[in-house]
C-alpha cells in the first residue's frame, strides 16, 4: 500500500450498508408507507420475492463501551427483558399479519446492544416467536452477536441448540491498557476458551470484530492483537476504523482525544494489519472484512455473489429485510423504513397496534440506479456498463458523465481502471472503496456536512 496515497483519500464518508444512506430518511415516510410496502410484497406486486432476511435489535447492555455508536440501553435490570420480548413478539405479528401465511426466511441476525444480555430462556422465547411467525428455510443462516463477557461454554451450547450456526465475538482489542481506556475488559484467555468451545460445537462460521484507532493503541499493540487473533483462527474478521464523533455519541466523550493515535499511525495500523492477515492466508473481502479461503464469504467473493446489507457483507442474495426492535431498519421492495430509536417510543407504537416506523424513504428511479452502481463497486469491485444499462435503461456514459470525470483523478492515482465498458477497482483501490463509491452518491456530492461520517481510514 502507498501510505501517502491512502492518507490523500482518507476522507469522511458513508459505509454504504444502504443507498441512499440512513441519514437521508425522512419523517414523511412512516407506518402507513411501511404497511403499504408489505401489502405490495404480499401481493407479489413488487420485484424481488424469495425468502426474507430478519434483523432483531436487542438494545440492552450491562455496561457502556466508550467507543460505541450503537443504539443501546445500559442497564443491569434483567427484568426489562420480559416486556421487551412481549413487544417484539407483537411487532413480529404485525408484520406477519400483512404478509399472510408464514413467509420463508433465509437469514436471521440478532444484533444490538448485546443480544446475549438475554438469558437462555429468553433467547428461546425469542426464537420460538420467530418460528411462529416466519418459516425458516433449510440451510438458513442464523447468526448472533456475542459479548464474550456474557457467555460461557454452556451458553454457547444453548445457542447451538436454538439453531444458531454463526457467531460474532466482539473483541475490539486485547491490549489491557486499551481495554481499560474504552471500558471493555476481557482477557485473551477467556476469548480463546470460548473459541475452542465454539469449534467443538461446530458452528459454521465464527467472526471476530476488531477496531483500530482506539485510545492508547500503538502500531505495536495493534500488531500484537492481530497476531493473537490469527492464533485463534476465526473464520471471518471485521477490522473497523474507530470513528470519534463525541458530538453525536455521548459515551465517546469519555475518551480523551489526546489518547487517540494520529492519522499517520492509523494508516500504518491498517497497512500492518492487512499484511498480517494476508500473510496468514486470509482473503481480503473488501473494505474492512477478511475471511479464510474456505469460508462462504470468501467463496462468494470469488464467484461474484457478494452482497451488502445493513449488517455488512453477506452471502445471501439481495432480498427484502424485516427489521425488528428499536432503531431497526427494514428494506421492502424499493423502500427503507426505520423504527423509533427510543425504546419507549417503539414500545408505545407497537402496543397500540401500529408499526413503530419513525422515518424512511421511497427510492426514486435515480436512487435505484445509483444503488446498483455503488453496491457493484462495494461488493464486486466492478461495474459493467452493459448490465446496468440493460437493467435501468440508461446510457452510462451520458447519465454519469460528471461522475466519470470525477473518477479520473482516482484512476490517475491507480485506484480504479476506467475501461470503455466498465469501472474496475484496483487492488489498491479496495482499501478506499468507500471514497470511490462516494463519487456516485448524488446526495453526498451536494452535502457540506460530511464530517458526521467516519473517515475511510
Amino acid at each position: 500500500m502507498d501510505t501517502a496515497l491512502l492518507r490523500r483519500f482518507d476522507v469522511p464518508g458513508p459505509r454504504y450498508t444502504s443507498y441512499p444512506t440512513a441519514d437521508r430518511f425522512v419523517e414523511a415516510f412512516g407506518a402507513a408507507e411501511h404497511a403499504s410496502a408489505l401489502q405490495l410484497r404480499a401481493g407479489a406486486k413488487v420485484a424481488g420475492g424469495g425468502p426474507f432476511s430478519l434483523y432483531v435489535h436487542v438494545p440492552f447492555c450491562e455496561s457502556v463501551c466508550y467507543y460505541c455508536a450503537c443504539n443501546k440501553v445500559i442497564t443491569r435490570r434483567h427484568e426489562r427483558a420480559a416486556p421487551f420480548l412481549q413487544t417484539l413478539e407483537a411487532e413480529m405479528a404485525l408484520n406477519a399479519s400483512l404478509l399472510g401465511s408464514p413467509q420463508p426466511v433465509s437469514q436471521v441476525h440478532l444484533g444490538g446492544g448485546s443480544p446475549t444480555f438475554l438469558d437462555d430462556g429468553e433467547l428461546q422465547r425469542l426464537m420460538q416467536a420467530v418460528h411462529k411467525h416466519f418459516r425458516i428455510v433449510p440451510g438458513a443462516e442464523l447468526s448472533i452477536e456475542v459479548d464474550p463477557r456474557t457467555v460461557d461454554a454452556q451458553r454457547l451450547q444453548a445457542l447451538r441448540q436454538l439453531g444458531f450456526n454463526r457467531l460474532s465475538f466482539g473483541v475490539q482489542d486485547f491490549d489491557a491498557r486499551v481495554q481499560q481506556a474504552v471500558h471493555r475488559v476481557q482477557p485473551l484467555e477467556s476469548v480463546a476458551a470460548l473459541m475452542r468451545s465454539a469449534r467443538a460445537l461446530e458452528f459454521d462460521s465464527i467472526n471476530v470484530d476488531l477496531i483500530y484507532g482506539l485510545p492508547r493503541q500503538t502500531q505495536l499493540s495493534v500488531a500484537t492483537t492481530i497476531a493473537q487473533v490469527i492464533e485463534l483462527q476465526p473464520d471471518r474478521i471485521a477490522l473497523y476504523a474507530y470513528a470519534h464523533l463525541p458530538q453525536r455519541f455521548k459515551p465517546q466523550r469519555r475518551i480523551h482525544a489526546a489518547d487517540l493515535p494520529p492519522p499517520a499511525d492509523r494508516v500504518a495500523m491498517l497497512e500492518g494489519s492487512v499484511a498480517q492477515f494476508l500473510d496468514a492466508g486470509y482473503v481480503y473481502i473488501g473494505m474492512d472484512h477478511f475471511a479464510r479461503p474456505g469460508d462462504a464469504l470468501a467463496i462468494a467473493k470469488r464467484q461474484g455473489r457478494l452482497h451488502r446489507n445493513f449488517q455488512g457483507y453477506s452471502t445471501q442474495p439481495d432480498c427484502d429485510l424485516i427489521g425488528l426492535g428499536p432503531s431497526a431498519i427494514s428494506r421492502i421492495g424499493a423502500t427503507y423504513s426505520q423504527n423509533a430509536k427510543d425504546l419507549q417510543g417503539w414500545h408505545d407504537a407497537v402496543t397500540q397496534g401500529q408499526f413503530p416506523v419513525e422515518r424512511g424513504l421511497a427510492l426514486t428511479r435515480d436512487d435505484l440506479l445509483r444503488r446498483a452502481v455503488i453496491m457493484a463497486l462495494m461488493c464486486q469491485g466492478r461495474v459493467e456498463f452493459e448490465s446496468v444499462e440493460l437493467a435501468h435503461l440508461v446510457d452510462m456514459r451520458r447519465y454519469f458523465a460528471e461522475e466519470l470525470d470525477r473518477l479520473v483523478p482516482l484512476a490517475e492515482a491507480g485506484l480504479v481502471d476506467l475501461g470503455g465498458d466498465a469501472i474496475q477497482v484496483t487492488p489498491a483501490g479496495w482499501y478506499v472503496v468507500r471514497a470511490i463509491a462516494m463519487v456516485f452518491d448524488r446526495h453526498l456530492q451536494s452535502d457540506r456536512l460530511r464530517e458526521r461520517f467516519s473517515r475511510v481510514i
